[in-house]
C-alpha cells in the first residue's frame, strides 16, 4: 500500500477535474491532495473533443446551476486566458431562425438571456443578419456578443501545471477499479497501486456513476453515451463563416442542433449530430464495447427517452451516415454551402445523466455519500463554467468534508 495518505483524491482529469483540484488547494492550502486519471494523459475525453466555445449562458433556465455556474464561470474563464496568456477570443456569435415556427424559442431564448444578466443581447432581422454573417440566411436571429472561443486542452494543461505547482500529486494512467473503506479514511485501488484517502470527489465523466457505485454511491442515474460528429469547411470555404452561426434549438431535445463554429486555432466546424455511442469512449461509428452497450440497453430509462424521441434518434442517425443529409441541415443556415465544401472532422462524446423515467437531465447534478462528492452530469457547458464548478465543489468539500 502506497505510504502517503491524502486528504483528498479526485478522480478525473479533464477540465472539471483539474479547476476544482485547484479551488480545493486554493480553499484548504496544505492539504494533500492526489488526482488520479484514467487515461495517460489528461483532458482525453470530453475536454478534448469539443469544439472550444465559451458560451454565454443564453440557453439555460435561468436560476438553474448551469445558467448561475455558466455566466459566473464564463467571466472567470475570460480572466483565467487573459492572465496566463491562453490564446481566447470574445467573438460573438449569431443564433437565427429560419421558419416563423421558431419565433416563439427564439424570443424564449432572448428572455433567458435577460434573465441570466447577459450583456448586449440584440434582436436581428433579416438584413442585420447579413451584417454579421453575410452568407448565413434567416428571418430573425440574436446576437450575443459575450460567446467566445478557445482550446480547453491549453487551459486543461494550465490547470495541470498550477495543480502540480500548488502540490498536488498528479497521477496518470490510473484508472480507478477498486474501493474499500478502512478505518480513518478508504482506498482506491487502481491497476497499479492502491491510494488511501480521507475523502473523495469524483469528476469522473463518462465513467462518473460507475465510479460512484464502486464507491458505495447510488447515483440515480446512468451515464448514456451520445456521439457528436462534425465536419470542417474546406480552407477555401471558410470565408463562408466570420464566427459562429446557430440553430434555434429544440427545446424536447438537450442538444443545440448543427452549427458552425470557428475555431481558436484556425478553421471552421460544422455540427455535431447526436447519435448513441455503443462504448462510452466511442469516438468512431465502429467503437464498440459490450458492457457499455449493455449498460444503455439494459437500463429501462433509456426505453422510456427512445419512445419518445425515435424519430428525431432516426433523423441523427441518418446524417451520421449520409454527408448529404448532414450538409442539407446546415444549409438551413448557409444555403451557399455545398457538399463539396465540407470534409469530416472529428467527434466528442457528451456524458449525459438520464434517470429512470428517460429525462435526459438538463442541469449539472451532484451526489453526495460518506465524506465523498460525485459530479454526475456535466456535459456543455461544463467546460465554459469549470471554474466556477470547481469553487462550488470546494465550498460543498468545506461544508461535508470539514476544514
Amino acid at each position: 500500500m502506497a505510504e502517503s495518505i491524502y486528504d483528498i483524491a479526485v478522480i478525473g482529469g479533464g477540465i472539471v477535474g483539474l479547476a476544482t483540484a485547484n479551488a480545493l488547494l486554493a480553499a484548504r492550502p496544505g492539504s494533500r491532495m492526489i488526482l488520479l486519471e484514467a487515461e495517460d494523459r489528461f483532458a482525453a475525453h470530453q475536454t478534448g473533443h469539443n469544439s472550444g466555445v465559451i458560451h454565454s449562458g443564453l440557453y439555460y433556465k435561468p436560476g438553474s446551476l448551469k445558467a448561475r455556474y455558466c455566466v459566473e464561470g464564463r467571466e472567470a474563464m475570460y480572466r483565467f486566458c487573459a492572465e496566463y496568456g491562453i490564446a481566447h477570443e470574445r467573438c460573438g456569435k449569431i443564433v437565427v431562425a429560419t421558419d416563423p415556427s421558431e419565433f416563439p424559442r427564439l424570443e424564449e431564448l432572448h428572455r433567458r438571456g435577460e434573465a441570466n444578466g447577459i450583456q448586449g443581447i440584440r434582436w436581428l432581422t433579416a438584413e442585420q443578419i447579413k451584417e454579421y454573417e453575410p452568407h448565413a440566411s434567416g428571418l430573425r436571429g440574436l446576437h450575443v456578443p459575450e460567446t467566445g472561443i478557445v482550446d480547453y486542452k491549453a487551459v486543461a494543461g494550465r490547470l495541470a501545471r498550477l495543480a502540480q505547482d500548488r502540490g498536488c500529486s498528479l497521477k496518470v494512467a490510473s484508472r480507478v477499479v477498486g474501493f474499500r473503506n478502512i478505518d480513518g479514511g478508504m482506498v482506491l485501488q487502481t491497476y497499479a497501486d492502491e491510494i488511501r484517502c480521507k475523502a473523495v470527489v469524483n469528476c469522473g465523466g463518462l465513467q462518473s456513476d460507475r465510479v460512484a457505485r464502486l464507491c458505495g454511491v447510488d447515483p440515480g442515474v446512468r451515464i448514456v453515451p451520445f456521439r457528436g460528429e462534425y465536419y470542417e469547411l474546406l480552407p477555401g470555404r471558410a470565408f463562408l463563416v466570420r464566427n459562429l452561426i446557430y440553430p434555434v434549438p429544440d427545446p424536447s431535445f438537450p442538444f443545440l442542433g448543427v452549427h458552425f463554429t470557428r475555431m481558436i486555432g484556425g478553421g471552421i466546424e460544422a455540427g455535431p449530430n447526436a447519435v448513441l455511442a455503443f462504448k462510452r469512449e466511442g469516438y468512431q461509428k465502429t467503437d464498440f464495447r459490450m458492457k457499455d452497450l449493455a449498460d444503455t440497453l439494459g437500463y429501462a430509462g433509456f426505453w422510456k427517452m427512445a419512445r419518445l424521441n425515435w424519430k428525431t434518434g432516426m433523423g441523427e442517425v441518418w446524417r451520421s451516415f449520409s454527408k448529404h443529409a448532414f450538409v442539407k441541415a446546415l444549409q438551413r443556415l448557409l444555403p451557399d454551402l455545398r457538399t463539396e465544401d465540407v470534409k469530416p472532422g472529428g467527434s466528442g462524446v457528451r456524458a449525459q445523466a438520464m434517470d429512470p423515467s428517460g429525462k435526459l437531465l438538463d442541469d449539472f447534478h451532484v451526489v453526495r455519500g460518506p465524506r465523498q462528492i460525485h459530479v454526475l452530469n456535466a456535459p456543455s457547458p461544463a467546460a465554459t463554467s469549470s471554474l466556477r464548478i470547481g469553487a462550488a465543489i470546494a465550498e460543498m468539500a468545506t461544508d461535508h468534508f470539514g476544514k
